[in-house]
């Protein structure tokens, strides 16, 4: 898959486009639908898919006072994106020159003089230009004006329930990971680096793998997760911590991982991929080591048994 960030990247001779535009912040199944589409429809007309997306929600510049953190991280969203078999992504840093086109402007200078779009898919609702003022209606008339077709599709509902990142935001904030791996169609995941911690695991026999606080992917809710641990092509069954140690030191949120049955790992400055499959039980504070470790087996118990390696 090709990758520009900015529209002077865009070779002048590229081909002719079907271009599917959103923020992608989560690559959920509503999102996956728009890039199918877009990805069929430029293989029916013999031209390149290309995702027209941004480096940041628009709230983190226009209301940051209303601004979640993102589902995906850049490395994490690029990934995902590459692997639904479209052609290119341009990637626009999402600033006031920007934010301030009109309509017509974003569609002149993106779609048609950069990109050559011939056909645009887009979600139910979209709305592009300054202040959100154009809409499906005003993109169907600068298509007839400038040449391309429209394709609006609806939005995906799962057991009755709209797909939605901040569906999943939420989701992910009360610990429901099986729900919100089945609005994602896939587990939840994060990104990051291990770095070297306090080694306080290590000393109760459940040496952990502390990720950097830098990490991409969204913490799901405090607490202790079933799940799997992907280092250079090798899974390992796991279990998850996300919050902060209050039993030993507060130190700041972060996620640390115990891979199960195995100490003899070495993880440390590599970067590994955490997969949240199921919520076990709520972060607690427990009053000496004994009890702690007491916990720990048990979770590892029901962990086993989530990930069925018992």
């Amino acid at each position: 898959m090709l990758s520009w960030s900015s529209l002077l990247e865009v070779p002048a001779d590229f081909a002719q486009t079907a271009v599917t535009i959103g923020k992608f912040d989560a690559v959920h199944l509503g999102h996956q639908a728009l890039l199918q589409r877009a990805v069929n429809v430029a293989e029916e007309h013999l031209l390149s898919s290309v995702v027209l997306t941004f480096d940041r929600h628009p709230d983190a510049l226009l209301n940051p006072d209303d601004y979640r953190l993102p589902i995906l991280g850049p490395t994490q969203k690029r990934q995902l994106l590459s692997e639904t078999g479209v052609d290119a992504t341009l990637t626009l840093e999402f600033d006031r020159a920007l934010a301030q086109m009109s309509p017509t402007e974003f569609v002149e200078a993106i779609l048609v003089n950069t990109l050559r779009a011939k056909a645009v898919v887009v979600g139910e609702g979209f709305r592009f230009g300054t202040k959100g003022s154009g809409n499906v209606a005003t993109l169907r008339e600068l298509g007839q004006r400038f040449g391309f077709s429209v394709i609006e599709l609806p939005k995906v509902s799962i057991g009755g329930v709209v797909v939605s990142t901040t569906k999943i935001r939420n989701l992910l904030d009360e610990g429901k990971v099986v729900a919100a791996a089945a609005l994602l169609g896939r587990d939840h995941t994060t990104l990051g680096v291990i770095e070297h911690g306090l080694k306080i695991g290590r000393t109760i026999g459940f040496p952990t793998a502390n990720m950097a606080r830098d990490c991409e992917g969204y913490l799901p809710l405090d607490g202790v997760y079933a799940g799997w641990l992907h280092d250079d092509g090798i899974r390992y069954p796991a279990a998850h911590s996300v919050g902060i140690n209050e039993t030993f030191q507060a130190v700041p949120r972060l996620v640390e991982s115990f891979v199960l049955d195995r100490t003899d790992l070495d993880l440390y400055d590599k970067t590994v991929t955490l997969e949240y499959v199921e919520f076990i039980r709520p972060s607690a504070k427990f009053d000496g080591v004994e009890s702690l470790v007491a916990e720990i087996n048990r979770d590892i118990a029901q962990i086993r048994i989530a990930l069925g390696i018992e």
